[in-house]
């Protein structure tokens, strides 16, 4: 089933770059984008702060409901809280809920659907929207780099987070243990686990900068994007 005629899906693990390449994408398109993960972050979020169990479905179908998760409130999705630590670990583990999963899954198709800005596409980024979210989109992308790599760009982030010192950020060792942990649950989940789709482009970008990252995302999916986007103007 089709949804959005010209969607780029972005893949990857987490801190690859795959969320700065989308936006960028997105920017360059003027497509609409959406950071899938977020979604997951504001459930495994609501999980906490109502001291429920991220393992536990129904404690994590509840949060759903409590936090009406809305893509299109760029107020929700700014949320400096989402950046937690302990916030990315319950994203990562109600994400195994398949209920969980249908709910967001919606929302997330919705949007695909019907871009918000009446944009002429979207780009979206997660580690399912290729595999199964838009499983007919126009470009694909799976975005990975070596988890030391990732983990130093994820220190790098929450350092100008917290710039102030108010908040203790965590050593580059604990980030990447997060970061393999993770890697190992989304790998190895049951339902939709992180694996590229058989039509992704991928794209390693441990060696490369956010320019030369982009450069190269850009020239993976601009023949495809091109083509979709000239299919539409003729239709």
């Amino acid at each position: 089933m089709a949804f959005c005629p010209i969607v780029i899906a972005v893949d990857g693990t987490a801190a690859s770059g795959k969320g700065t390449l989308a936006k960028l994408l997105a920017r360059y398109y003027r497509f609409a984008h959406l950071d899938t993960g977020k979604l997951y972050r504001m459930v495994g979020l609501a999980v906490l702060d109502a001291n429920g169990d991220p393992d536990d479905e129904i404690d994590a179908l509840n949060a759903v409901e409590a936090v009406h998760p809305d893509p299109t409130n760029p107020t929700m999705m700014a949320n400096a809280r989402l950046l937690g630590r302990d916030v990315g670990a319950a994203a990562s583990r109600v994400a195994a809920h398949e209920r969980v999963r249908a709910a967001l899954l919606r929302l997330q198709r919705d949007f695909a659907e019907n871009p918000p800005g009446c944009a002429h596409g979207a780009c979206i980024d997660g580690r399912d929207i290729g595999t199964i979210v838009c499983r007919d989109a126009a470009a694909k992308l799976f975005v990975d780099a070596l988890p030391e790599v990732r983990a130093n760009r994820r220190w790098l982030e929450l350092q100008s987070h917290h710039a102030s010192g108010n908040c203790e950020v965590p050593t580059k060792g604990a980030i990447l243990a997060d970061i393999l942990a993770r890697d190992r649950r989304d790998r190895t989940r049951a339902v939709a686990p992180l694996v590229p789709a058989a039509d992704a482009d991928l794209l390693d970008t441990s060696q490369l900068d956010i320019d030369a990252a982009f450069a190269a995302a850009l020239g993976l999916v601009s023949l495809k994007i091109g083509e979709a986007l000239k299919a539409r103007h003729r239709g």
